[in-house]
């Protein structure tokens, strides 16, 4: 695929500097670009790049002042990065949306229904009563149960499992291996030492324009819905359990694991490797750190939290100083013990 850059600055609401008429035909970064490509620039630690890159175009900061000669021609915007974001963003629709038409083998049940330019790849099954928008794109092995609603412009890549009665929402994408809906892990202890398992009869609705990364699972509620609110983004090897209800525009880093009946905020951030208890409220914009573990309540915005469990970020760092003096700090103290031994001996 071809575009010329004007099209592309008039995308990006830029101005071009240099050659108007050059032709884009990828996305590359500075270092790896070859002719054709079009990269950018954000960071000022890698200007040097810009002057040996091959790139063909290079999205740059509107302020920016080439200290020598340039081979490439710029594209000037107000965030770089954003800019070229938005261009990563444009190219994987145009991707991802080329497909159309269904593959055999596939199956689609009675009473289902989808909208227009479907892509139904092969051994993907859609159960009863499944409504799915237009433009939704079912790559290969992709299992659909009983009752499911699939919005318009939704991609579900190849292996992801939906179990009955989840709701997705408009441009959702879901990436392979993820699993929406399993059961909630709900089991009433006996007193024979066993477990009985409770019935998981509720659902999950995944708002609009939610992402969920690969071979991440969202449990269904009990009894009502598990809910992803719009705009939040999971990463891969998340887990989200039963109840749970995650707020519009949170992000989630890879290996978090989220209790049940669990509250999270809108535009928070969680770091990898987060553990959350169950039953726990979190205010919004509240930003946990790497490994971080929470076991009650934060009901104050814009907190920013580290450590296990998890304080606030100011006594996290005086811990940790204190902390990596221990063994100066033991030392000391065994210095100071022997004296006191000494003196009350003599």
């Amino acid at each position: 695929m071809k575009f010329p850059i004007k099209e592309i600055a008039s995308l990006l609401k830029g101005e071009i500097i240099g050659d108007s008429d050059v032709t884009i035909e990828n996305l590359s970064s500075l270092e790896n670009a070859s002719e054709g490509c079009i990269s950018f620039l954000s960071n000022p630690k890698y200007e040097n790049q810009i002057y040996e890159t091959q790139a063909s175009a290079v999205i740059v900061k509107d302020d920016f002042k080439p200290a020598r000669d340039l081979k490439t021609t710029l594209i000037k915007v107000k965030d770089p990065y954003l800019g070229f974001s938005l261009l990563l963003d444009e190219y994987d629709k145009l991707i991802s949306y080329e497909k159309e038409g269904i593959e055999d083998p596939s199956y689609i049940a009675n009473g289902s229904t989808t909208g227009e330019r479907i892509y139904r790849g092969a051994f993907s099954y859609i159960g009863e009563n499944v409504t799915i928008g237009n433009n939704v794109k079912i790559f290969p092995h992709v299992f659909i149960g009983d009752g499911v609603h699939i919005g318009d412009d939704s991609i579900l890549h190849a292996g992801v499992k939906i179990y009955a009665n989840v709701s997705i929402g408009v441009n959702c994408h879901i990436h392979a291996g993820a699993v929406i809906g399993s059961d909630g892990f709900g089991f009433a202890p006996q007193k024979d030492g066993t477990y009985k398992k409770i019935p998981q009869l509720g659902n999950v609705i995944l708002e609009d324009n939610v992402d969920i990364g690969a071979n991440t699972v969202v449990d269904c509620a009990t009894l009502e819905s598990t809910v992803i609110k719009n705009g939040a983004k999971l990463d891969n090897l998340i887990q989200i359990a039963h109840n749970v209800v995650i707020g519009e525009n949170t992000v989630i880093a890879g290996q978090t694991g989220i209790s049940g009946s669990t509250r999270i905020g809108k535009n928070c951030v969680l770091a990898g490797q987060v553990g959350i208890a169950g039953h726990v409220d979190i205010a919004d914009k509240v930003t946990i750190g790497a490994q971080a573990g929470i076991t009650k309540s934060i009901n104050q915005e814009g907190q920013i939290l580290l450590g296990s469990p998890a304080i606030y970020v100011g006594d996290f760092r005086r811990s940790i100083t204190i902390f990596k003096k221990l063994p100066e700090l033991q030392e000391r103290l065994l210095t100071l013990e022997a004296k006191v031994r000494n003196f009350q001996e003599d």
